[in-house]
């Protein structure tokens, strides 16, 4: 059975991730260049430099392309302490979906493939997009509708579709491009952002604001992919769509679990100073109920983000365990939010202290990597197909 309890590494991670993000990352939360479309390039550069500079860069990333080499139980504690401010996990190169993206290039990519788009983007030096999402009729929690096309013409494969809320892609280096060859199969394509036939149709506003290079309408326009630059093998992508999106949801909650916590520590502080009719604000049973509840839930989500670590450290793929844990997280961080917003009241709901950032950042969490509806149809079906606990939690889940 796992043990739950940090040994002496773990702690060290810990302290020296939670130290770097209030002493370094904490004060440029109000730094004017941090906009509604996620930091400027200046800004990210400028955190990149300091994770360097504190050997904290890329943690998840073997030790080869400069990383920590971290397992996912490793990763679960520095990425909970990143995601403590808005601008942490830009600053360790965590985010998404460079992370994933990177997770991504180290299982499946080629040698030549991996230096050409994966070294850079560890070293921080670039950033990605993935472009999977598509405007209805198309692919969205059902990967199986992709419209986007890929035909094959001579040594080359021509792309065409529309992707949207592609996350990052404005002042992405690259992309990886989900589309259906003429089987009716995906493949994944690699390809960079300033190719002939990529072309930004525009930013779409969103409530959050943490993802550089915000959300975009991408559109491919007869763009013309060699061969050499498919990823893995061609027909295989939802099977790759799975190597990345199970680890990749997974940190989503460790990211997300840390905002909760600062949230949670916001508003107890608050709690503890403000006085209201006669006492304190947390000595009345309506606050203080909501600060031990929040308590309760940030437990809940971190004992469920560290089995399923331990199960993906196993080398179990771990499907129905990190959608089961990104149901538990993602709902239980938005209670923790929701609850602090209502404890700070009138300051819940400005920008006189982070959770109301917090707050609209969080709202999407629910829906990324998989709305909670689409986890909940998935579990039930391994469920009814009469799947015990055991099997279903140990990683014996198809």
């Amino acid at each position: 059975m796992p043990n739950f309890m940090l040994d002496d590494n773990q702690k060290a991670l810990q302290e020296k991730t939670r130290a770097f993000i209030a002493e370094k990352i904490i004060p440029y939360e109000k730094d004017p260049r941090c906009t509604s479309h996620g930091p400027t390039e200046e800004l990210r550069d400028e955190l990149i430099a300091l994770a360097r500079e504190a050997g904290l860069l890329s943690s998840h990333m073997s030790t080869d392309f400069g990383g920590l080499d971290l397992n996912h139980m490793n990763k679960a504690i520095l990425f909970e302490e990143a995601g403590y401010s808005p601008l942490g996990p830009v600053a360790l190169n965590i985010a998404a979906p460079d992370e994933g993206n990177m997770h991504l290039l180290h299982e499946v990519a080629t040698e030549e493939q991996k230096e050409r788009w994966l070294r850079p983007l560890a070293a921080g030096k670039t950033r990605s997009c993935f472009c999977m999402t598509e405007p209805a009729p198309g692919a969205g929690s059902d990967p199986t509708m992709m419209q986007t096309t890929a035909v094959l013409d001579g040594d080359d494969y021509v792309i065409n579709g529309r992707k949207w809320f592609i996350t990052g892609a404005e002042g992405a280096a690259f992309t990886i491009i989900m589309a259906k060859g003429e089987d009716g199969r995906a493949t994944m394509f690699l390809a960079d952002m300033d190719s002939a036939g990529i072309r930004i149709e525009r930013m779409m506003d969103a409530l959050d604001s943490c993802f550089p290079g915000g959300h975009c309408v991408v559109v491919f326009e007869n763009l013309r992919v060699p061969a050499s630059q498919v990823l893995g093998e061609v027909g295989e992508g939802f099977k790759y769509a799975q190597v990345r999106l199970s680890p990749a949801r997974l940190t989503h909650c460790m990211r997300w679990l840390g905002a909760a916590r600062r949230c949670h520590d916001v508003a107890t502080e608050y709690a503890r100073t403000r006085e209201v009719f006669g006492k304190r604000l947390g000595d009345h049973e309506g606050t203080g109920f909501k600060i031990a509840d929040n308590e309760m839930d940030l437990h809940i989500a971190r004992l469920t983000i560290w089995h399923c670590a331990n199960v993906l450290d196993t080398g179990a793929l771990g499907k129905h365990d990190s959608s089961a844990t990104k149901v538990i997280a993602s709902e239980a961080s938005w209670r923790v939010v929701d609850r602090c917003v209502q404890v700070l009241g009138g300051q819940g709901v400005t920008h006189e202290t982070i959770v109301a950032r917090i707050f609209a950042d969080m709202r999407g969490f629910l829906i990324y990597d998989g709305p909670s509806e689409v986890h909940r149809w998935s579990m039930a079906r391994n469920i009814m197909k009469g799947r015990t606990p055991t099997q279903l939690y140990a990683g014996d889940n198809q």
